[in-house]
């Protein structure tokens, strides 16, 4: 702390008008408390076993808005590290940010970016466009471009509700890569080891002007997928009562679906795999 702190007040940076992006105040003030500055000396790669790593997430529009989902399993290697991990939460009331690898960076990032926004809107008084909350969190993933070349990456996955767009259109997606590429996603899009499998499912399963109870379906059917070709991705714990999370961004704002509706819904799908193990067919 600075000499006109040793009164238990904080220094004169925090009352000294500023950029409106926290993490640059941070950078400038505080940089030790980024989730970037804790980089691994050069040369050092982390082994892939060694730190708990989320795996699926993913993402589509539907009717009402948009819908985000990420299964619930951590791993460090071979083995499972966590069954109930949260992968999906809110950024702010109409955005929502879910993420697979390096579980620690993610979590922090996540918090980082939540208070990034609200500094944004107290500082600027108006909220940020969903355009601008996107860009905002690539600047973040590029500034851990350092440890994700050591091996400790993290991908989020960006949706939101846009209240400026045209009708129709208002559900949208971002994807990113480990150097902080921003790529705008049409109809859905998915993230993580078990993707390649969750988006195989949803481009049988996906069709404009989805209800809400067929949005959360789909991707409940694409985790399912994904869990069954990659070990990394769980599918639904019917014994311990894990299942995935499942949230919707519409004009209302952020939901996350009440823990019975998505429990119904799983053991619905569930019950449907016994007599058709490799899920739906494409509609006609």
């Amino acid at each position: 702390m600075s000499g006109n702190d040793t009164a238990g007040l904080p220094s004169e940076a925090f009352f000294t008008p500023g950029t409106s992006s926290f993490t640059a105040f941070l950078a400038a003030h505080r940089p030790g408390l980024l989730p970037t500055a804790r980089t691994l000396p050069d040369g050092i790669r982390t082994a892939p076993d060694r730190f708990p790593h989320g795996t699926t997430v993913l993402a589509l529009t539907y009717r009402d808005g948009v819908l985000i989902a990420g299964d619930r399993r951590a791993t460090m290697g071979n083995l499972i590290a966590q069954r109930d991990l949260e992968k999906v939460h809110p950024a702010d009331d109409f955005t929502a940010v879910a993420f697979a690898g390096t579980v620690g960076l993610a979590v922090d990032m996540v918090r980082l970016y939540q208070v990034e926004l609200t500094h944004f809107e107290k500082i600027e008084g108006t909220p940020m466009t969903l355009a601008g909350k996107a860009t905002r969190l690539a600047a973040m993933i590029r500034q851990n471009l350092a440890q994700a070349m050591q091996g400790l990456a993290v991908v989020p996955l960006l949706a939101g509700y846009d209240l400026t767009a045209p009708e129709g259109g208002r559900g949208r997606i971002f994807g990113f890569d480990a150097a902080g590429g921003l790529y705008e996603k049409q109809d859905f899009y998915a993230e993580g080891s078990g993707s390649p499998y969750a988006r195989g499912a949803l481009k049988k399963l996906y069709r404009p002007g989805l209800t809400r109870r067929e949005a959360a379906l789909a991707a409940l059917q694409a985790l399912y997928d994904a869990a069954d070709d990659d070990s990394a991705t769980g599918g639904p714990d019917l014994n311990r009562r894990i299942f995935p999370v499942v949230c919707v961004i519409t004009a209302d704002g952020f939901e996350r679906l009440p823990e019975p509706e998505t429990e119904q819904l799983s053991r619905d799908m569930v019950e449907q795999r016994t007599t058709r193990p490799d899920g739906p067919h494409a509609p006609a």
